[in-house]
């Protein structure tokens, strides 16, 4: 039930004019770009940190480092619907703009931290702080019509892919001066964003479209619920959900993948995941949105689902360098499927409940960034290991490959059920 309106802040709150509204777009674009970007330049540096803090003991550092990578995806499985419920009750603007403050100030402390236990704080505070992006995917929902909506959020996951291109590159510069000197740029880039938000971002939820709080709302398992409450956003969540575990193949997998298959230096590691980067930023930037015009939000949401489909098959099966790069512009042309998939479920819930929704789906990701990279690290360790009974190396991207071919026929479905339901509404 949406909140009650308050006279004295009507104003500041109405929907933002034209030009306005291309401004906020830019901000939102940049905000996520800069905390995709602070987020790139640690993790070239965070391992070495741990290392550091283990004085020199790499087998415990990798088990602590995957200790703060599961701890990571649970402030974000946690986090999110409450940030989600709060921009829906608040608006978007407090919550994007208290996000960054928070980011840039974790920075900070994670750039001071004396020891492994203030460094683990302080990855814990962002995962929750970098929670964000549900709210600004909800903030493109209020300002972007549904016919524009897909490539909108093409435009996010560019900014996804150009902060993780550029980010880790100037990570490892700037580690190479000082392991702290990352955190310290990281932290002014969030805080720079705060200070720039402050003046150009105006809100985008009017009062009288908002929702009151409640927990509720904001726990992750009562925001889940709100995904099953119709075959077509429950459809289309359990395709989100099994095109998520598969993505987590790619951080999880790819590094160790390439080294024992391909053996891979650490420089043609660089150079690959920069041509993923870069592909797929081409794909988000400039072929979502005209893909969409063109066949419609169904048919690129398929084309992006079965090229992830091949893309990843020809990754299990690529029997040395070459084969296996041929894979990388369908992975890339997979980045098709996100977008048009985020907007025909922002279709399915109203304006007061775009935050709830972006908050649930960020959870079902949370949830997937905890389950992936024990399932995919796991499987190709017992396919590799001596006493296998098969061995099959390509096990993490077999699996992967299916799970987005389960993706693609529950979308499909999901995506049917959609346009009979507007058809005969």
């Amino acid at each position: 039930m949406p909140a009650p309106a308050e006279d004295e802040n009507a104003a500041a709150v109405s929907p933002p004019p034209k030009g306005a509204t291309r401004a906020a777009f830019v901000f939102i674009f940049i905000t996520v770009l800069t905390d995709m970007l602070a987020l790139g330049i640690m993790v070239p540096v965070l391992p070495k940190l741990i290392v550091e803090f283990e004085h020199g003991d790499v087998a415990q550092a990798a088990k602590v480092s995957g200790v703060f990578g599961f701890a990571w995806a649970l402030m974000q499985f946690l986090a999110s619907p409450v940030l989600g419920a709060l921009s829906d009750r608040f608006g978007r603007r407090p919550v994007v703009l208290l996000s960054n403050l928070g980011l840039g100030v974790d920075y900070v402390l994670m750039a001071l931290a004396p020891s492994l236990s203030w460094l683990f704080v302080g990855r814990v505070i962002s995962g929750i702080t970098a929670a964000s992006y549900p709210t600004a995917s909800a903030y493109i929902a209020d300002v972007t019509p549904p016919e524009k909506r897909a490539a909108s959020f093409g435009m996010l996951g560019a900014a996804f892919g150009l902060g993780f291109i550029v980010g880790p590159a100037v990570g490892g510069v700037l580690g190479g001066i000082d392991l702290r000197l990352p955190f310290w740029v990281a932290a002014a880039l969030s805080l720079a964003n705060t200070l720039y938000g402050a003046f150009i971002l105006p809100e985008s939820l009017p009062l009288d479209k908002r929702a009151a709080f409640s927990l509720k709302k904001a726990n992750p398992i009562g925001a889940i619920s709100m995904l099953m409450r119709d075959r077509v956003i429950l459809g289309l969540a359990a395709a989100t959900f099994l095109y998520s575990i598969a993505h987590e193949s790619l951080p999880s997998m790819f590094v160790l993948y390439t080294d024992f298959r391909y053996h891979f230096s650490e420089r043609m590691v660089g150079v690959s995941l920069a041509i993923v980067g870069v592909c797929s930023t081409v794909v988000a930037a400039g072929l979502v949105g005209p893909s969409v015009k063109r066949f419609g939000e169904r048919s690129t949401l398929a084309l992006g689902l079965l090229a992830g489909a091949v893309g990843f098959g020809i990754y299990a099966a690529a029997p040395s360098t070459v084969p296996f790069l041929c894979g990388m512009p369908f992975v890339a042309l997979w980045g098709l499927a996100g977008p048009s998939m985020q907007s025909l479920m922002s279709r399915t819930a109203g304006a007061e409940e775009q935050g709830k929704l972006q908050g649930a789906v960020s959870s079902l990701r949370g949830i997937t960034g905890m389950m992936g990279p024990l399932l995919f690290t796991q499987g190709f360790a017992f396919f590799v290991r001596p006493a296998a009974p098969l061995f099959l190396p390509g096990f993490p991207y077999w699996l992967a490959s299916g799970l987005v071919v389960m993706s693609l026929l529950l979308a499909m479905v999901a995506a049917r059920s959609a346009a009979r339901s507007d058809r005969t509404s």
